[in-house]
C-alpha cells in the first residue's frame, strides 16, 4: 500500500472528508491467479509468481486501495498448518485443511504453535522478506498483520459442526480451545509486526462469528478478538461477511475500527448498530453484481449505494466480502465514479 492510499485510509477511519471517495478491496488467491492467468498452485508457491501477479493488479488499478496489498497466504491452509493439519493442494482448485481433533478434550488439549518455525508460517515470512525491497521499489509498503480469526481457525481444526455444537455441550474445553488459539495468534501477530515494522495495521477475518447469536458471541467471540485487538496499531480491521447484526454492535467495543460485512445487513443498518463508529469496506454484492454483472450494473449499484446514504464518511467503496473470482477489470474499473 502506499503512502497516500494509508492516509486515506486513516482519514476515513477518522471520519474525516475523503473525496472521491476511497476505492479498496480484499484480493487473495481466490480472485488473482485466474484474473492474471497462472494457477493457484503456483501462485502460491513461485515467489515470482506471487508478485508478479500482485505488481499486476497494483499497475492496473492504481487508484485502488488493495487490502493487506501483497498478500503472502496459502490459503484456508495458513494457520491451521502450524497445528499439524494436513493441507491438501489441488493443482487449480482452492487449498483446504483437513481437520485433526474428533472431540472436545482432544481440542481442549491441542499443542500451542510456534509461528516462528510451524507449518507455513516461515515461509509466509520469507516470501515477505524477499518480496520486500520490491514492494518497497514500487512506492508501497508491509502495512498489515494477517491472520484468520481464532473461531475460524477452531473450525478448520475440528470442523465446523462440531465446533458449534462443542459450544453448547463442551463449554468449558471450547474456551480452552480458544485460549491456545488466541494465544498462538498474538505471537504471530506480534511476530510479523517485529519482523516488519512498517506494520501498523491488523487483519483479521473470521466468518464463523456470523454464525453465533449474540450471546454465544458475548461468551466464545468477543474476549478472544478484544484480547487480539488490543494492540497498538492504527488500522484494526476485520473481516467477517457471514451475518453480522447479532455481533457488529459490539465491534467497536472491541477495538474494530475498519469492518468488510457480507451482504445480509444494508450499509445504512449496520452503521446504526454500530452507531457511526466504525469505518466499512463496501457493500456491493461481490458474485451477482461485481463478478457476473455489466460494467453498467456496476455503476448503478454503486450509484444506488451512495444515494441511498448521502454521509460518504467512514466509507471505503469495496465489494461486499473479498474480490469473488472470475470479477473482471472492467468491473472492478466501473467503481470509480464522476462525483
Amino acid at each position: 500500500m502506499t503512502d497516500p492510499h494509508w492516509n486515506q485510509l486513516l482519514q476515513v477511519i477518522r471520519g474525516e472528508s475523503v473525496r472521491p471517495i476511497p476505492v479498496g478491496f480484499i484480493i487473495d488467491s481466490p480472485w488473482l491467479p485466474a484474473w492474471c492467468g497462472v494457477e493457484i498452485a503456483d501462485y502460491l508457491t513461485d515467489n515470482d509468481v506471487w508478485f508478479e501477479a500482485n505488481r499486476k493488479a497494483i499497475e492496473t488499478f492504481p487508484e485502488c486501495i488493495f487490502l493487506p496489498g501483497f498478500w503472502s497466504e496459502f490459503g484456508m491452509c495458513t494457520e491451521p498448518s502450524a497445528f499439524g493439519a494436513r493441507c491438501v493442494f489441488p493443482r487449480n482448485e482452492f487449498p483446504n485443511a483437513e481437520k485433526i481433533v474428533e472431540e472436545a478434550t482432544e481440542a481442549a488439549g491441542i499443542t500451542e504453535p510456534n509461528p516462528a518455525t510451524d507449518g507455513l508460517l516461515p515461509f509466509m515470512l520469507s516470501r515477505l522478506k524477499w518480496a520486500r525491497p520490491r514492494i518497497e521499489a514500487l512506492g508501497h509498503q508491509i502495512r498489515f498483520s494477517v491472520s484468520r480469526g481464532p473461531l475460524n481457525i477452531a473450525t478448520f481444526l475440528m470442523g465446523s459442526t462440531e465446533f458449534l455444537m462443542a459450544i453448547k455441550t463442551d463449554p468449558d474445553e471450547m474456551h480452552r480451545f480458544l485460549r491456545t488459539i488466541t494465544s498462538f495468534l498474538k505471537k504471530w501477530h506480534a511476530l510479523q509486526r517485529e519482523t516488519f515494522p512498517t506494520i501498523d495495521g491488523m487483519m483479521m477475518l473470521d466468518d464463523i462469528v456470523g454464525f453465533l447469536g449474540e450471546e454465544d458471541f458475548v461468551e466464545f467471540g468477543k474476549p478472544y478478538l478484544r484480547e487480539l485487538y488490543d494492540t497498538d496499531v492504527s488500522v484494526k480491521f476485520f473481516h467477517n461477511d457471514a451475518p453480522c447484526a447479532e455481533s457488529l454492535r459490539h465491534y467497536p467495543e472491541i477495538g474494530i475500527n475498519l469492518y468488510n460485512p457480507g451482504i445480509q445487513s444494508t450499509l445504512a443498518e449496520m452503521r446504526q448498530m454500530a452507531d457511526g463508529k466504525m469505518a466499512i469496506l463496501g457493500t456491493i454484492p461481490p458474485r451477482d453484481i461485481l463478478a457476473v454483472g455489466t460494467p453498467e450494473q456496476v455503476r448503478v449499484a454503486v450509484r444506488q449505494l451512495l444515494d441511498a446514504n448521502p454521509d460518504h464518511n467512514r466509507l471505503v467503496l469495496s465489494c461486499a466480502g473479498g474480490m469473488a473470482p472470475g470479477t473482471p477489470t472492467e468491473n472492478i474499473r466501473a467503481f470509480f465514479l464522476d462525483e
